[in-house]
């Protein structure tokens, strides 16, 4: 049933289809939501990293901007895939957070779509600590029209992941391309090891970053420079074609998604997976949660780490360039917002920074490389950075200088779907409803082949569009 929004709240078309969508008894966050807080002047900030001992972190540093501010922050863990919906029960009961961490692009774009933004903030923020201390990259990325929608913290880089022991036995080069992806997931898919694992699901976003990490090298796009859907073209064919090939000739069996991919590599029971760089503390045995178990991993908890290669980059057939993908996340300030708000993500950008980004520093590489007095403060402050969570160390103990530089350069060298060609609002649309993960598992499962993928994510793309106008 579609609800009539409350008077202080305004809603594209876009946000009234997808209230229409949410069902009586989805999870609320109305207990902790913003009217009762801002009684008492208590900030709610939704952060999306959420597993328990990051909240625990960002807490401990909004307690350090409480210490000093004298304001209360409530920092409240918030799961990616059903950000959409329970943004858009906030909206209904008029409900919003103050602000929002770690949102992904595709989630300030739908934000933005649906005029809940204070972009006035947001741009505030970013010329009183200086625009030109964050990465001109990520703030292009941000912006629309000429207004900043949010404050781009940081970025993690999605990463090719492969057995380099494995490899080199097997005489294989590095797999930087479309066709030595094919070639060594066909030679090492065998005696109980798949030749890759990657995300088929349809509901998570993960699986369409993998498949936007392989698109991007082979010049398939979302859109074109006029905002024509290109999702049917020929090199998403190929695109598309190598994802269902390698999903169902050369992984393993049934629904693949974040975890049980990195479950598959780290138990040594696949040669190839593609994972973001928070894989990286994990892997080196830094996480008792998440360790590596494969069979070498008993006796040496950081076997995958020494033994793995990263690929950051990938060139398909239609390609110019190799190329890959990335995401920045960013604080955005919410419409309504208390006056606090800014404070709050100006603190978290600036004295709180380095603290925040140590949160999960694998997957934080810093939008802001430093002050206006000290340019590369929280660049060189990130490379001290321990990473894991039950056992600590700096990532630069345990990975070759090359993919260190590659992890500290990537806030200025994401290339992404649609927002270049300035179709965020599109973007931030097709998050609601995954497009492109359910063409792909429709793809992995047999259901069509991989011309018949493209023309179903791209037929889904233009009714979104549609609905956008």
């Amino acid at each position: 049933m579609r609800r009539t929004p409350p008077p202080s709240v305004r809603r594209s078309p876009v946000a009234s289809a997808l209230l229409a969508t949410v069902v009586i008894g989805t999870f609320s966050l109305a207990a902790c939501g913003s009217d009762d807080s801002a009684e008492d002047g208590t900030l709610t900030v939704w952060s999306l990293e959420n597993q328990t001992d990051r909240v625990q972190a960002a807490q401990a540093v909004a307690d350090r901007f409480t210490a000093k501010s004298g304001v209360k922050v409530k920092i409240v863990a918030t799961d990616e895939n059903q950000f959409t919906q329970l943004i858009t029960s906030a909206a209904a009961a008029g409900d919003l957070p103050d602000v929002v961490g770690a949102l992904p692009l595709s989630a300030v774009w739908q934000l933005s779509a649906n005029e809940i933004l204070d972009t006035a903030a947001a741009d505030s923020v970013v010329n009183d600590l200086g625009a030109d201390t964050f990465s001109a990259r990520a703030l292009e990325l941000t912006r629309n029209d000429g207004k900043q929608l949010a404050v781009p913290s940081d970025a993690w880089a999605q990463l090719l992941v492969y057995r380099k022991d494995l490899f080199a036995a097997a005489g294989l080069p590095t797999p930087d391309s479309y066709e030595a992806i094919a070639q060594a997931a066909q030679k090492l898919n065998t005696g109980g090891t798949a030749g890759i694992t990657l995300a088929t699901v349809a509901n998570d976003a993960f699986t369409a970053q993998s498949v936007e990490f392989l698109g991007l090298g082979n010049g398939c796009e979302l859109v074109d420079d006029a905002g024509a859907v290109t999702l049917n073209s020929t090199p998403c064919t190929e695109t598309f074609g190598l994802y269902g090939d390698l999903a169902r000739k050369y992984s393993v069996q049934g629904a693949q998604d974040v975890d049980s991919t990195r479950a598959t590599y780290f138990a040594g029971k696949a040669a190839m997976v593609v994972w973001s760089s928070f894989i990286l503390d994990e892997m080196a045995g830094l996480r008792n949660d998440a360790k590596p178990n494969c069979p070498q991993c008993q006796a040496d908890p950081a076997f995958l780490a020494k033994n793995s290669g990263f690929v950051t980059a990938v060139k398909g057939p239609s390609g110019t360039e190799p190329a890959g993908f990335g995401e920045i996340t960013s604080w955005s300030i919410l419409a309504d917002a208390q006056p606090s708000a800014k404070d709050f993500v100006k603190f978290m950008m600036d004295e709180g920074y380095a603290d925040w980004l140590g949160v999960a520093p694998e997957g934080k590489m810093p939008a802001r490389a430093g002050t206006k007095d000290s340019p590369q403060k929280f660049t060189e402050a990130w490379n001290g950075l321990t990473a894991g969570v039950d056992t600590k160390k700096p990532l630069g103990e345990i990975y070759p200088a090359d993919v260190m530089q590659a992890l500290r350069t990537s806030p200025d060298t994401i290339h992404r779907w649609g927002i270049t060609q300035g179709q965020g609002k599109l973007v931030g649309a097709t998050l609601g409803e995954l497009p492109v993960p359910k063409a792909i598992n429709a793809l992995a499962t047999g259901q069509v082949d991989a011309a018949g993928a493209c023309k179903q994510a791209a037929d889904a793309v233009e009714s979104i569009k549609t609905s956008l106008k």
